[in-house]
């Protein structure tokens, strides 16, 4: 996959909310997303059929919490390679068959656990653990690979350097999840673009972008600091607004049209990659895609 080259001639659109997506068929409050890879795989196929047939480029593996690390708090770490290469396959079928020429990612999250002398997690162990979900993802067909939503710029740097020795040449995408400050974009760990994208740059990835945390109108300013930091490009994925309870469920209330209306000038300010994150439903990338002329 020659990212730039396909950036250069139009704008990637990734996908939107794989979370809400998955509530929508029936995910409940204290089961495990990847556990859905194995038990429901059929729901996690039509996620992947609803972004690609919205007009996605790229769609995100149902990974996004796969670190044995992680998954020990479901009791699962023994089945990260499973599950990891399941969510892969998953994807990677569902585009083969029906969406071919289209791409998938294989989606990296943060760890659950905070990095030295901050948290108790080693840094040997973290590097293991993104190693083992990196090499699973690759060896269920990934085109990409997306470290996403990090915060703590150890940690984020630790799964870059792991996903770039395990990718065997394909691009690794990063991105942290930054709010305004008082002075300027921080992560919730206070680690600003500068330091984000010389780090993340420095450990082998290929894009060093911004996802979650806000709604696409804070996000506005926020995308050319990170394109001129990156030297010219960038990635972004907004979510659909801020979320709010009604009658006890989460609601993001921003429709398709103000998401499209917005993010689709992302490109212009150097987001060669642009899509949804929480909250953002097919229907918004449906749009985006429209706004984008596609």
């Amino acid at each position: 996959m020659d990212l730039f080259a396909l950036i250069a001639e139009r704008p990637l659109l990734l996908d939107g909310g794989l979370g809400r997506a998955l509530m929508e068929r029936g995910f409940a409050a204290g089961e495990c997303p990847e556990e859905w890879n194995a038990s429901h795989p059929a729901e996690v196929e039509d996620i992947h059929r609803s972004f690609f047939a919205a007009g996605s480029d790229i769609v995100n593996t149902n990974t996004f919490g796969g670190t044995a690390m992680r998954l020990e708090a479901h009791g699962l770490s023994a089945r990260a390679v499973e599950l990891n290469e399941t969510g892969a396959r998953l994807a990677t079928g569902v585009r083969d068959r029906e969406f071919p020429g289209r791409w998938v990612a294989g989606d990296i999250g943060p760890c659950g656990q905070m990095v030295r002398p901050m948290g108790s997690a080693e840094p040997d162990a973290l590097r293991a653990t993104f190693t083992e979900q990196a090499r699973a993802l690759v060896a269920g067909g990934v085109d990409l690979l997306n470290v996403e939503t990090m915060f703590d710029l150890s940690e984020a740097t630790i799964a870059v350097e792991a996903a770039v020795a395990e990718a065997a040449g394909r691009p690794v995408l990063a991105s942290m999840a930054f709010k305004p400050a008082a002075k300027g974009y921080r992560t919730m760990m206070g680690v600003t673009p500068e330091a984000a994208v010389a780090a993340l740059k420095d450990a082998g990835a290929a894009l060093v972008g911004c996802n979650c945390e806000i709604s696409a109108e804070p996000m506005t300013a926020l995308v050319p600091i990170l394109a001129e930091l990156g030297g010219g490009l960038t990635y972004a994925q907004p979510n659909a607004g801020q979320p709010r309870l009604e009658a006890g469920e989460t609601v993001y209330a921003e429709t398709p049209e103000r998401f499209a209306a917005v993010v689709s000038t992302f490109p212009a300010l150097g987001a060669g990659i642009v899509g949804g994150c929480c909250g953002t439903p097919p229907a918004s990338i449906a749009a985006l895609a429209a706004a984008l002329g596609r």
